[in-house]
């Protein structure tokens, strides 16, 4: 008997504790680590969670450290997108912070590279 309650209190416990979510990266495009033979002309990265707008973004460098946004990034539920300036060949590092509704923060970086063709 006193197992079955403790095991009944338990699980009530558990059921009541708030789950805590994060936004992580879901989807990159163009990914981590991809070689571009066409400069992309937008960044879009879509998270496990719907992000807080004003506090969420991304932003793209070329190997100098120089802005690539063409635009200040737009979210939408769960999704950033950029706008980019065009793209000579080289490696540009991708740079996120994603805040979820409930306020909790992630971010993180990924690198790709544009190799035309010849």
């Amino acid at each position: 008997m006193i197992t079955r309650t403790l095991l009944a209190v338990t699980v009530i416990s558990w059921m009541a504790t708030p789950v805590l979510a994060h936004a992580f990266l879901n989807h990159a495009e163009p990914g981590a680590g991809a070689t571009l033979a066409q400069a992309p002309q937008e960044i879009a990265l879509s998270f496990t969670e719907k992000l807080e707008p004003t506090s969420s973004g991304m932003s793209i460098s070329d190997a100098a450290g120089h802005d690539m946004e063409a635009a200040a990034p737009a979210i939408s539920g769960n999704t950033v997108t950029v706008a980019l300036k065009p793209l000579a060949a080289g490696t540009y590092r991708v740079s996120w912070h994603a805040v979820s509704l409930d306020s909790h923060r992630t971010e993180g970086s990924y690198s790709f590279s544009v190799v035309p063709p010849g």
